[in-house]
């Protein structure tokens, strides 16, 4: 048996999806085989901390293990050092107590939201020139922010839900223009949602003006620039994206949600939604899902993967693509790796996959030249 391919799993984080992202990174470690990979945690706490563990020989029995108690704990400027050493293969592990210098092959950064999803550790990656799973900086930033996604989907040609936006500024400056707007272009009920989260942290449902002004406080709590969006009486329908280059989508899959719209309890607590994997739909409702999923995809420049999600009218089932989310959960609730599993690809083969197309894409990209060449 060849070398075992060193992958660094970075979860945690400081955003609002901490804990999801530690639900993640469990079931990741679960999964992997540990006869052909060798994998090295790195937690970062809410506060922002880094703490790094010793090589896994084998996946956590409980999720608190994974914060890392005993690891090496830094914070604030100081765990950049460490942890750049620690991505190029000069980890210190518990202060000067040992010296790792075999590379990581590969970066899994497991971190969901603001800090991690949004392109800034993607940045750091790339600065590190170091492979690593998923969307690139400008993927994972337009990914994560709604707005600019929308823009981005528009110039597409996608269809959408009618949509307004603001920042904190621009609404304690006059909150009543916005209050108006929203109540001519999209009336009530509509939804309110932080532009910058995911795992639906933030939003809220209004009914009336006086829900509306308590939606957008408190998803100012949450981001400084907020979209309001129509509400459309749909189901939810949901498809996983795999592929650098040349993505090609899964099986559909559907909510049937437990509560009011699909929230954080719902997603992540509860366990009481109804995941229908393949979604019952005609064929070619699910084709021209499948192609607007992979236009979407390409349209972000994305890579590695993707689960992209629609709104399909119940009225009559015109279809509106509601968002991309460039790294979806793997926790026992998540649709990315059902829906993968049944178009016949496994837990396993995902996660080979994945490792693989970071490897490749990193490669492809060492053949840019970034000086200004030889002179012709």
């Amino acid at each position: 048996m060849g070398e075992k391919v060193r992958v660094g799993l970075v979860y945690g984080g400081r955003s609002g999806e901490h804990e999801v992202s530690l639900q993640t990174a469990l079931a990741v470690m679960k999964a992997f085989d540990y006869d052909k990979y060798e994998i090295k945690p790195f937690y970062i706490s809410k506060s922002g901390e880094w703490r790094s563990g010793s090589i896994l020989l084998a996946p956590p029995s409980e999720l608190e293990l994974l914060r890392l108690a005993d690891g090496n704990a830094q914070s604030g400027l100081e765990a950049l050092t460490p942890v750049f050493n620690g991505l190029s293969g000069a980890l210190v592990e518990g202060g000067a107590r040992a010296v790792d210098r075999k590379p990581l092959d590969v970066v899994f950064p497991l971190l969901h939201g603001t800090f991690g999803e949004d392109g800034t550790i993607q940045g750091m990656l790339e600065m590190a020139n170091i492979p690593y799973v998923g969307a690139g900086v400008l993927a994972s930033a337009v990914g994560m922010d709604k707005v600019m996604m929308k823009k981005v989907f528009a110039q597409e040609g996608l269809p959408q839900c009618v949509f307004r936006y603001f920042n904190r500024t621009q609404w304690e400056k006059d909150p009543a223009f916005f209050v108006m707007e929203i109540e001519v272009a999209l009336g009530y009920p509509c939804f309110i949602k932080p532009a910058n989260l995911g795992s639906s942290v933030g939003i809220s449902k209004a009914r009336n003006r006086e829900e509306l002004i308590a939606g957008v406080e408190y998803a100012l709590r949450f981001d400084r620039k907020v979209i309001v969006e129509e509400f459309v009486d749909a189901r939810e329908i949901e498809v996983s994206v795999l592929g650098n280059d040349e993505p090609r989508a899964s099986v559909c899959g559907e909510i049937a949600t437990s509560s009011e719209f699909y929230d954080y309890k719902a997603k992540y607590m509860d366990g009481k939604s109804m995941m229908h994997i393949p979604a019952g739909i005609p064929a070619e409702t699910a084709e021209s899902i499948r192609e607007m999923a992979i236009r979407a995809y390409l349209a972000i420049d994305g890579s590695g993967l993707s689960r992209v999600d629609f709104f399909m009218r119940k009225l009559d089932g015109a279809l509106f693509i509601n968002e991309v989310n460039t790294m979806p959960g793997f926790t026992p609730y998540s649709m990315y790796p059902l829906m993968w599993k049944e178009s016949g690809v496994s837990y396993s083969e995902l996660l080979d996959t994945l490792i693989e197309l970071a490897i490749s894409r990193h490669a492809e990209k060492q053949r840019i030249e970034y000086g200004e060449g030889s002179p012709v």
